[in-house]
């Protein structure tokens, strides 16, 4: 007589899943604000918007993103527990850029099979990052797809939601010939060009992740799993403070792809090479790789993580402003007339 099959046996564990819901809750609960009325556990989350107070013309900002290929640095390495800040990261990141705040995020963890301790590291480090963009962790969905996944990966994504005061939004076309470019330092390679990361280091460089490499300080998987810097408190304590034109979050594509996304017709960025300092992990990547300097700038952000546009009055002011308060700036570059893009000089 064939035995009975179940949904366990055919790779779900439902019991697994929902004895995780209180863990998940717990952890969520540390970054749950005040208007937060119902977060994990529920078929939606709730929030009251009208606990929000001194906002006159509200918009709401959200974005989504995953993380990418790091992931793979993760399993290879046994180590979950920074890759859900990367994951925050990719999401705020965005929306700070049209000025919104973070209120909300919600993730997705899709796997083959559910493993409760991976599972675990990978929710803390979305609360970490949660904790880190002042925004509350609401809910999310943790699937289990036997058949879709190898043994021991999974994939991660999310979704940030923030506000932004309808008059603060910056827009392109208030970007004149003249204005000046703030470079952001960068907390390393984010979330991006993982692919060809892994293929110029693990594969034809044949370093090990455990190997201590001088130039970095640091093992190779160490600088590899470095979370992607948040820069939601800098960003807010920047609009706040300056008339910021412009930010472009420096993700995939680099600055050729991400700073023409906030900036008019008929005007061009410079960017000034050797304004700022290049972290040693670029250098490594370009040398062992023999990469083109035009692929290395629309692969990765080469230690700039965002760039500012600001009027030339405000340009001194504002990097003064971010050094005092820890974040690395330097002015980098200007906008000149020219056809949208960027120059490299």
């Amino acid at each position: 007589m064939a035995t009975r099959l179940t949904y366990k046996a055919a790779g779900v564990d439902i019991d697994l899943k929902e004895s995780l819901i209180p863990i998940f809750r717990k952890i969520a609960r540390s970054t749950a604000g005040a208007q937060v009325l119902n977060g994990i556990g529920g078929f939606g989350a709730m929030i009251n918007l009208a606990g929000i107070k001194g906002v006159r013309s509200p918009v709401l900002v959200a974005g989504t993103d995953g993380v990418g290929t790091k992931l793979k640095i993760a399993f290879a390495m046994g180590r979950h527990d920074t890759v859900g800040i990367d994951c925050v990261a990719m999401c705020v990141n965005d929306i700070i850029c049209h000025a919104a705040r973070p209120l909300f995020f919600l993730d997705y963890i899709g796997a083959g099979g559910l493993n409760a301790e991976v599972a675990r590291a990978v929710v803390s480090g979305i609360a970490k990052g949660c904790r880190q963009a002042a925004m509350s962790l609401v809910g999310g969905e943790t699937a289990q797809m036997p058949g879709i996944y190898r043994p021991g990966e999974y994939d991660l994504a999310g979704f940030a939601v923030g506000m932004a005061e309808r008059d603060r939004i910056p827009i392109p076309k208030s970007v004149r010939v003249g204005d000046v470019l703030i470079g952001l330092a960068s907390s390393g390679l984010h979330s991006n060009g993982f692919s060809l990361v892994r293929k110029v280091l693990l594969e034809r460089a044949r370093l090990k992740l455990a190997a201590h490499i001088g130039e970095l300080g640091c093992s190779l998987g160490e600088e590899l799993l470095r979370p992607t810097r948040i820069y939601a408190a800098i960003a807010q304590s920047m609009f706040d403070s300056f008339e910021v034109k412009g930010l472009a979050n420096i993700t995939g594509g680099g600055i050729p792809e991400n700073l023409p996304r906030v900036m008019p017709e008929r005007v061009r960025a410079t960017i000034k090479r050797g304004s700022w300092p290049v972290p040693p992990i670029f250098k490594l990547i370009e040398e062992r790789g023999r990469i083109d300097r035009s692929e290395m700038d629309r692969t990765f952000n080469n230690g700039l993580g965002m760039i500012a546009i600001v009027a030339p009055a405000e340009a001194d002011a504002m990097v003064r402003h971010l050094r005092a308060r820890r974040q690395r700036a330097w002015i980098v570059g200007e906008i000149i007339r020219g056809d949208r893009g960027v120059s490299f000089v």
